[in-house]
């Protein structure tokens, strides 16, 4: 009979990924306030000129060659927030009234000046009905003399591949 000690069970593939700083993990959670508050014009400040905003169908797609719901460059984002912010959406008539939550904030990858940043999330969104939005979502962050902006957001929803009624909001 064997026995597992404390070293074999946390062996360094188990160790935990560190949490973000509070600067960072405070600015994702204000890209998530501004998202469910409608917010766009200022949500859309927050994303640096190279920005990606990307929503894949699958999690192992390649965006250069399979169909993603949302694949967006910084200009890109930039005319999906005129749409937003024009209210003529009739998918959105009435607005939906979001609520995220970020959680499990985890840092993947770490330069001088920029984080990545991993994190479970849950959109709850009311619109007729209620309805949850869950998945992973990846956040790239630099850092810049005036705070932070968003380098890419990659968001993996766990339908990814089923039936979508509407993405006519941010997610």
């Amino acid at each position: 009979m064997s026995t597992i000690d404390d070293t074999d069970v946390f062996s360094s593939a188990l160790q935990p990924l560190p949490a973000p700083s509070p600067e960072v993990a405070g600015f994702l959670y204000l890209e998530a306030r501004l998202a469910d508050e409608a917010r766009y014009s200022e949500w859309e400040l927050l994303w640096d000129d190279d920005a990606l905003y990307w929503v894949p169908m699958h999690p192992d797609d390649d965006p250069a060659t399979n169909l993603s719901y949302i694949y967006d460059n910084r200009r890109r984002i930039k005319s999906r927030v005129a749409q937003l912010n024009t209210g003529n959406r009739h998918s959105q008539t009435p607005p939906s009234v979001m609520r995220r939550q970020l959680t499990n904030m985890e840092v993947l990858d770490s330069t001088d000046d920029t984080v990545t940043v991993g994190s479970n999330f849950a959109l709850f969104e009311y619109r007729h009905t209620q309805r949850v939005w869950a998945g992973r979502v990846i956040h790239k962050v630099r850092r810049h003399a005036g705070g932070f902006k968003l380098v890419s957001k990659t968001v993996h929803m766990i339908s990814a591949g089923g039936p979508v009624d509407t993405l006519a909001f941010l997610i």
